[in-house]
């Protein structure tokens, strides 16, 4: 197991966050994925998130909370994975928004999720921020070097052409199977890279 897994409790837990930002997918297929595995989820949703969702997806908030082992609300600051002392394996953010990770570079948190993600740098837990924005100016780049020197893996969804996916569905699980394999949960999802072969082999 990676960084923060000799912590964890016996059953692996993950935080899993879902800021405001475009692709709420990601996080959805993140729970569905932890839930097949047998990883508890704790999730917490923001309120923008709740927006976003409602504006660009075919599923609700409801429908994740159901998905997730227990759901938080953005308010509940005194809620179990506010503390260092509540045992996981780290926190996905997915997809954050520059508004969370601005958040989390300055450790000036304002909810629940920037908080959970706070305690995970502090704990020196995995921290994955897949960030969704674009094009960057240079106040998004600074934030994303704060938070990688202080211990974060910021992770762009990015779509992988080399694994010839078949359509949006087996981008998504690409990119989930790359980040679940930063805390060493091998989901099958992704396209192994096993070199170029040449025609003349």
């Amino acid at each position: 197991m990676s960084a923060g897994a000799a912590a964890a409790p016996d059953r692996p837990r993950i935080v899993v966050g879902i800021s405001g930002a475009s692709g709420a997918v990601y996080g959805k297929r993140v729970l569905e994925v932890l839930r097949d595995m047998g990883v508890e989820t704790h999730l917490v949703m923001s309120q923008a998130a709740r927006i976003t969702i409602a504006a660009e997806a075919d599923f609700t908030p409801a429908d994740l909370e159901g998905l997730a082992s227990v759901t938080h609300s953005n308010k509940d600051i005194g809620a179990s994975c506010a503390s260092g002392s509540f045992r996981t394996l780290g926190m996905i953010v997915a997809p954050c928004s520059v508004k969370s990770l601005s958040e989390i570079a300055c450790g000036m948190t304002t909810g629940l999720l920037t908080r959970a993600a706070d305690v995970t740098l502090k704990e020196r837990r995995r921290l994955v921020l897949m960030l969704r924005e674009t094009p960057f100016h240079l106040g998004h780049i600074r934030s994303m070097a704060a938070v990688t020197e202080m211990g974060a893996i910021v992770y762009p969804p990015v779509p992988a052409f080399y694994a010839k996916p078949a359509g949006l569905a087996e981008m998504v699980d690409h990119t989930v199977g790359r980040v679940l394999d930063l805390f060493d949960l091998d989901t099958g999802l992704s396209h192994r890279w096993t070199g170029l072969r040449h025609r003349d082999d």
